[in-house]
């Protein structure tokens, strides 16, 4: 056991803080993507930054690194500790995951707000709840143009969803992590709360800061 706790924590993180918006910016366009923009290396900046490809890229790629940091974890956690809850596994490795997303080592610990990576990791974790979260963000942003008010509102609605649509063993740490996630990312975008109460936050298609 303190062996999972030492590895999956370490692994998921380093994953996690993989800048992965950066990294295409910085090799298909030549470009820092934290001096475009709003700065952020998530995928709304990369797209408005470096178009549709490289945007729908980072996503994916975001989206990825949090499926397989957790199905990386969960399996780890068995077979190091078969005794154990494989969703409180599971739920280290969404954790440190996310945060590596959002505090990358690699650039100073100033990453991204975590919407992709934290589908990512649920995507695995709790797929039901994630999938009608998604569609709370994709509804949202239909409606209102706004991806900073479909991410936050998708990322309330996980817990909830989750709540409902998990089944079998739930775990306090496993649903103390879902509730700690969403929190992160509707953290992360205070400035855009701030924007948003104001009205002067960016909807979808401009090209001002995210």
């Amino acid at each position: 056991m303190p062996l999972a706790l030492s590895l999956i924590p370490a692994f998921s993180y380093l994953l996690g803080s993989i800048p992965t918006g950066y990294l295409l910016v910085r090799i298909f366009q030549k470009q820092d993507i934290r001096s475009v923009g709003s700065g952020n290396i998530g995928a709304t900046n990369v797209l408005r930054a470096g178009g549709k490809g490289l945007g729908a890229a980072t996503f994916l790629l975001d989206m990825l690194k949090g499926c397989l940091a957790v199905w990386l974890g969960g399996h780890l956690g068995i077979l190091l500790a078969p005794n154990h809850q494989i969703r409180n596994f599971q739920a280290l490795a969404a954790l440190c995951a996310v945060l590596g997303h959002m505090f990358p080592v690699w650039l100073g610990f100033k990453g991204g707000k975590g919407v992709a990576t934290g589908f990512g990791v649920f995507l695995v974790a709790a797929p039901w709840a994630a999938l009608a979260a998604i569609s709370v963000f994709f509804i949202t942003l239909a409606i209102s143009r706004y991806v900073s008010l479909a991410s936050i509102l998708g990322s309330a609605c996980f817990p909830v969803f989750a709540w409902l649509l998990v089944t079998g063993p739930r775990p306090r740490f496993y649903i103390a992590v879902q509730c700690a996630v969403a929190l992160l990312v509707i953290l992360k975008h205070h400035q855009n709360i701030r924007r948003l109460l104001a009205g002067s936050e960016s909807r979808f298609a401009a090209k001002r800061q995210a």
